[in-house]
This record gives C-alpha cells, structure tokens and sequence, in this order.
C-alpha cells in the first residue's frame, strides 16, 4: 500500500532547518519500522497543492496504528507540528508493485483528475485508491518521467502537480535483506 503525507510549512525562518530534520531523521526512523518497505520525499515545483509530499510503501493500516511507528515519530511532527499547514494523509492501494523510485532528473507527477492528463503526456499512470485516513482524494493517479521530456512543467494542466525528488528513496534493510 501507499502511504502519503502531504503537507506545507508556514515559517520560511525555521524551513531548512525542519526539512533538514524531516529529509535526515524522520524519513530514516519511519523505513526503520516493520511494515515500511520504502520511503521518499518530494517537493512541489509550483503552487496550488502542499508543497512537500512524502510517499511510503507500507504494509497496511494496522503498520500507522503500531506502538514502534508512534514510538519513531509518526503520526506527528513534534515541536515542527505548530508550523505545519495543508497537512493531509492518505493510505492508498491499487498501486502495483509499488511507487516509483524518482530518481535526480525525473519528475513525479500526481492527479486526482483521471488518468488521462497524464496519458495524453505519454505516460502510463497507476491509479490508487483511498483506503483509510483521510480518504480525498479518493482516486489519484500518478507517474513519473525524466524532467527533460516532459512539456514546460509550469504549463501542465492545473490538475497535474509535479513534484522533484528531495531524498534518494529510503529502502528498508528487511526489503533489501529478502
């Protein structure tokens, strides 16, 4: 299943430093946890959505209802959270086998529009479907491709938001393990 947590920061002051904690701790300690396989975080390239997106593939709910997720920091952001706005997540199935690794020079692009902005685009979206948490969108569509092929990406259709990588995507030593 897919895991995201979308959300934006409103203190430009203390920003770097909080991703810098969010990119170089937290993402680290969550793919520590049993039932996490893999994790990554990204970034908005323009507005109309939360700025930062972080996609986990994960077992299932009963993983975001464990005491080791809660005991390594999820579910909150800590003394960050006041900071915190547009914060939403989402648990995601359909999704098969997992999201995609973006990589430096790819693009991840996410749409709860349908799949046809993204195909008209040349790509091939999986679509996922909202199981648990907040449950909107209920339907998303995503893909991803290398930046350099894509169209100008501050003109793609407004339902379409691009995100960069910020992190390599973070495997779990038990997925890498076997």
């Amino acid at each position: 299943m897919i895991y995201t947590v979308e959300c934006s920061f409103a203190e430009p002051l203390r920003e770097t430093e909080w991703n810098e904690f969010y990119s170089g701790r937290k993402l680290p300690a969550l793919v520590s946890v049993s039932g996490f396989h893999t994790s990554q975080r990204f970034k908005a390239i323009r507005s109309g959505c939360p700025v930062y997106l972080a996609v986990h593939n994960i077992d299932g709910l009963d993983v975001l209802n464990g005491d080791e997720y809660r005991e390594k920091g999820g579910g909150n952001f800590g003394r960050w959270q006041s900071d915190i706005t547009d914060w939403h997540r989402n648990l995601y199935d359909g999704v098969d086998p997992a999201a995609p690794d973006v990589t430096t020079g790819e693009v991840l692009l996410l749409t709860s529009s349908g799949p046809d902005a993204l195909a008209q685009l040349g790509l091939m979206p999986q679509a996922m479907h909202a199981v648990a948490m907040e449950k909107h969108p209920r339907r998303r569509w995503l893909a991803s491709a290398a930046a350099a092929d894509m169209p100008d990406l501050s003109k793609l259709p407004d339902e379409v938001h691009p995100y960069l990588p910020m992190t390599p995507r973070l495997t779990s030593a038990r997925t890498t393990a076997g």
